[in-house]
């Protein structure tokens, strides 16, 4: 897979290894010199696609109306129950 440095000193990445990175237009491209070598590590570029509907199998008839500080705070709460139900057992199974 060797390729020729154009006049600007570009290099062509081989469709092979695009695909298999998955590497698109846009992405930025990071070189960094090691010993003797270059590396190339690649960065995805931010997106614009809609997110809307990515928890829609997490929502609830309950959920559907509180806001969300309710439904944070409700999350923090049921997290720090079932952290200290875990360090309760925990304590327990020792007595």
């Amino acid at each position: 897979m060797a390729n020729k440095v154009g006049e600007k000193g570009q290099v062509v990445i081989d469709k092979a290894i695009r695909d298999r990175l998955g590497i698109g237009p846009g992405w930025l491209a990071i070189q960094r010199i090691v010993d003797d070598h270059v590396e190339i590590y690649f960065i995805t570029p931010e997106h614009n696609r809609s997110l809307a509907g990515s928890l829609a199998e997490y929502v609830t008839e309950e959920t559907k109306n509180l806001s969300w500080d309710e439904i944070r705070h409700r999350a923090w709460a049921a997290a720090a129950a079932d952290q200290e139900g875990i360090v309760t057992e925990a304590h327990d199974s020792r007595s």
